[in-house]
């Protein structure tokens, strides 16, 4: 099973916009994630639905948030995103029949609910900003430059 990891990829672009305090392109995000642009607009479409993202047109154009770092949680992204799977977990109904089968989903239902249930808590309080202060945090610790473009 293929990982999606549009939300990651959302994560750093929205860190890029920030830091760069100017609208950026979508060509331009792309380049940050060794993306396309076509995926970008994509996901930068339903960001712009909740009021996450912005977009102007014309020559000195391109997306901009729309709120400070600090009022964007990760679960308004996660949201904006279409709330897609948490984890790459599921199970069987080959054999719906099967008691064992049944038993099984039924604890690795209960149990994935609860893992998502603590995920989406923390992103109610997880910010787009303490994403960031993570970041500089850590290479301020490792000695090295935070400019958001060091080795991307």
């Amino acid at each position: 099973m293929k990982i999606n990891n549009s939300f990651s990829a959302t994560l750093h672009i929205l860190l890029h916009m920030e830091q760069a305090d100017k609208p950026m392109t979508s060509e331009q995000m792309a380049a940050y994630i060794d993306g396309n642009p076509a995926f970008i607009r994509k996901l930068l479409a339903g960001l712009r639905e909740r009021q996450i993202v912005y977009a102007t047109k014309g020559h000195h154009g391109g997306w901009r948030l729309c709120r400070p770092s600090s009022e964007v949680t990760l679960h308004d992204i996660y949201i904006a995103l279409g709330s897609p799977a948490l984890f790459a977990l599921g199970n069987r109904s080959e054999n719906p029949q099967c008691l064992v089968e049944q038993g099984v989903n039924r604890v690795m239902s209960s149990t994935l609910a609860d893992a998502q249930s603590l995920i989406l808590e923390r992103f109610k309080k997880l910010t787009l900003q303490d994403v960031g202060t993570e970041f500089t945090s850590y290479f301020s610790e490792k000695g090295h430059n935070h400019d958001f473009h060091i080795n991307d």
